[in-house]
């Protein structure tokens, strides 16, 4: 036990009702200031992007390709879009189309075109890159848009005597947009088990 000589005289620490209004009114000044100052309005963006706004354009659609009028020397017979697949090619937000299209014809294999179709805002869509031509004796198997890449396969003739419905070569090609333009590679083939 303490001696009573050794502790200080705590009386003064008795609260008066002068003590209690001084803490009030200190305790209301920093309630008032909190209200002053607030934090930037909350938004969903990133930092450092650009708020959405409701005025903001949206995305200009795929191009159609019964919109554009595609490279094809058909005659009376009309072209026809065999494929067609659209995704965002070069990074700017709005998806390109991409389609093999061929003539018409009522037999055979006949070549196909594969074409890139892009629009701009305020602009109608137009071919911007023939990615292989009808004079390549190529057909398109099958094609696809996934990560910024056109991926195809493409049918074709080991020789002149191949008749045109059976092609009897394929290959597996991509293209990605690199330096302003589409720039082919070749696939590996995918093997059966």
């Amino acid at each position: 036990m303490q001696n009573s000589a050794a502790v200080p005289d705590l009386a003064h620490t008795h609260a008066r009702p002068v003590h209690w209004l001084a803490t009030a009114t200190a305790m209301a000044a920093v309630v008032a200031a909190a209200g002053f100052v607030q934090p930037d309005a909350a938004t969903a963006s990133q930092k450092g992007s650009e708020p959405q706004t409701a005025t903001a354009a949206a995305p200009v659609p795929a191009p159609d390709p019964a919109d554009v009028r595609l490279p094809l020397e058909c005659g009376a017979v009309g072209s026809v879009v065999t494929k067609r697949a659209t995704g965002d090619l070069d990074g700017d937000g709005s998806p390109e189309t991409v389609v093999a299209a061929r003539c018409d014809a009522g037999s055979g294999t006949p070549p196909s075109g594969v074409y890139v179709l892009a629009a701009g805002r305020g602009t109608a869509a137009r071919v911007v890159a023939t990615l292989v031509q009808p004079a390549e004796k190529l057909s398109a198997g099958a094609l696809a848009v996934r990560d910024g890449a056109i991926t195809a396969s493409l049918l074709g003739y080991s020789s002149p005597q191949v008749p045109s419905c059976c092609p009897d070569e394929q290959e597996r090609v991509e293209w990605r947009w690199r330096g302003g333009k589409f720039v082919r590679a070749a696939l590996p083939e995918v093997r059966g088990m």
